[in-house]
């Protein structure tokens, strides 16, 4: 896949295929903003196609990602202060992984509310074995407190975690993107790079599908739902 080291607006670009009909898209990492401004760079591990009609019933209808992520193995700090392994904590639930930071004026918040409005719509047996983790790509300004009021402000459910820069710049390099970048925009404000997708681990700790901002809510509930009770099964 080229280099996607270009400047986007804060929503992930696919790049069309078309043969007769669109059959897949490639999909190029996005970033969100600062406080008034919503752009940045990213850099993709790896490529997704999705196909554009509706998933059969077999199927999957988020972008399917070549080759599939490992979860990471790694230690970072919850918002009460705890270690949090991330692979033994996470270990035999669905795992939406998302890396963003809590300023963010868009993409961040508006996955997050996306994410809770789905999950107050599927069925107890199902949420229960689903996990949300939000790994902040800001760690000087988010701390466990800050992480754990804006978290609160969508699922109180929803794990947070941060740790040192290095520590969370180490993370991403795990999912195969480049770590998030600060962009000076005067006045001690700073706007945050970071890839702008929500990653679906399976009980395997193998996340074979990502979601971009803009997904909807059918899409996550057929997949969620077909994540927890069968896994992951070839289309």
């Amino acid at each position: 896949m080229p280099n996607a080291s270009r400047l986007f607006t804060g929503r992930l670009t696919a790049l069309a295929l078309t043969t007769g009909m669109l059959a897949a898209a490639v999909f190029v990492a996005a970033a969100c903003g600062g406080s008034d401004t919503n752009t940045g760079t990213s850099m993709p591990r790896a490529k997704a196609t999705a196909a554009a009609s509706p998933a059969a019933s077999d199927g999957w209808e988020g972008a399917i990602v070549t080759p599939p992520i490992t979860k990471p193995r790694a230690t970072l700090i919850d918002t009460a202060g705890r270690l949090y392994d991330f692979q033994k904590e996470t270990q035999g639930f669905v795992t939406l992984l998302y890396v963003g930071y809590t300023h963010c004026p868009d993409i961040c918040p508006q996955h997050m509310a996306d994410i809770a409005d789905v999950l107050k719509t599927l069925p107890p047996d199902v949420t229960a074995r689903i996990k949300v983790v939000f790994v902040t790509a800001d760690p000087d300004r988010d701390t466990g407190p800050v992480l754990r009021k804006w978290l609160d402000l969508f699922n109180k459910s929803y794990v947070g975690l941060t740790g040192t820069q290095a520590q969370v710049d180490d993370f991403q390099r795990q999912l195969g993107v480049q770590p998030a970048k600060k962009e000076e925009l005067g006045g001690g404000n700073y706007s945050v790079s970071h890839a702008a997708f929500v990653i679906a681990y399976g009980a395997d700790n193998i996340a074979h599908l990502v979601y971009p901002s803009g997904v909807t809510k059918d899409t996550w509930v057929h997949d969620l739902t077909k994540l927890v009770k069968e896994g992951w099964t070839e289309s």
